[in-house]
């Protein structure tokens, strides 16, 4: 017998839509609350409401809750896993949050649903259904904070929201799903080759995220710099590269001693410090930014929120996000 904790912290699969306005929100009482007729005998499970928020009110200190709530309740060693719903606007942010934070090889599983729980086609329950199945499963152990919806298995790390109405909107482009569920089984068919996790206390940092586009100067980073800021993310153009008129803003950062940290607004690829032009990516890394491997903006802001709470040297820095 598998006992699963069910942590459903709001969103659209704990929402309902008002059949004569069309408008979608909650009604005081989780719809997938009951869920014995669709489990098997060999699972049990446990529900706790810990937020009733929809995804855009997710803020990093519920994150940080809801992952000190999750280690006290698998240090009462009564459950096998964990599944947490969550609203899908801000649930890769959370998702990657828990797998830098928690400290654990047992299952956790985040999803979600892309249309409340009595719209036609409602993916809601299926997904719960789904995620419980993963969350017990042995093979999911020792991977990390997965997210399951419509019938795949992806890493945190990897995992973003591509579509804004689409049920099948979470990918993880360029590396795909590590695994599948059907309805019966759950198949495993990529590894992950490494993890890393930091066991902090607080989240007090402030970080900043901007996007690069045509023609940027220096005013937005001037603006991040002199809002008290602790540090930067930027969303470069192409490999890793920005406007000649944002350097010396970015200088000025960097000498009052805020990391930044450089990732591409492309959704494939990672940056590189190829170009010596001005602006280019190699004066940028030569400059002192920092260059992360593979992540998007959101979750670059995430990790650096995490790894300011430890370090804001930049030689510490560095190899955090070589990975």
């Amino acid at each position: 017998m598998k006992t699963i904790l069910i942590i459903h912290t709001g969103g659209t699969i704990s929402m309902k839509e008002n059949k004569a306005t069309g408008e979608v929100n909650t009604d005081g009482e989780h719809p997938l609350k009951e869920l014995s007729t669709f489990l098997k005998e060999s699972i049990e499970i446990k529900d706790e409401i810990l937020f009733y928020l929809p995804s855009p009110h997710i803020r990093p200190d519920h994150m940080l809750k809801l992952g000190q709530f999750i280690h006290e309740k698998l240090a009462e060693h009564q459950y096998d896993g964990v599944v947490v719903t969550h609203g899908t606007d801000t649930l890769e942010e959370t998702a990657y949050f828990l797998d830098l934070f928690l400290q654990t090889r047992k299952p956790v599983i985040v999803t979600g649903a892309m249309r409340s729980s009595n719209e036609i086609g409602s993916d809601g329950l299926y997904n719960l259904m789904s995620a419980i199945k993963v969350s017990s499963c042995d093979e999911a152990h020792g991977k990390g904070v997965l997210v399951v919806m419509n019938d795949e298995i992806h890493t945190a790390r990897n995992v973003t929201k591509t579509s804004t109405s689409n049920v099948a909107t979470f990918q993880s482009p360029q590396y795909g799903p590590i695994g599948i569920t059907t309805k019966k089984d759950v198949f495993f068919h990529h590894k992950t080759t490494s993890h890393d996790s930091y066991p902090i206390q607080h989240l007090t940092k402030n970080v900043a995220l901007i996007k690069a586009y045509a023609g940027m100067d220096g005013t937005i980073i001037e603006a991040v710099c002199n809002s008290g800021a602790n540090g930067m993310v930027i969303e470069a153009l192409g490999q890793g590269n920005l406007p000649p008129e944002t350097v010396p803003a970015l200088k000025n950062t960097i000498e009052q001693g805020i990391p930044v940290v450089l990732v591409s607004r492309c959704y494939q690829g990672v940056v590189q410090d190829t170009y010596s032009y001005e602006g280019g990516g190699r004066k940028l890394r030569e400059m002192g930014i920092i260059f992360a491997n593979g992540l998007t903006g959101p979750k670059a802001r995430i990790k650096l929120m995490v790894a300011l709470e430890m370090t804001n040297n930049p030689i510490e820095l560095n190899p955090m996000f070589s990975y």
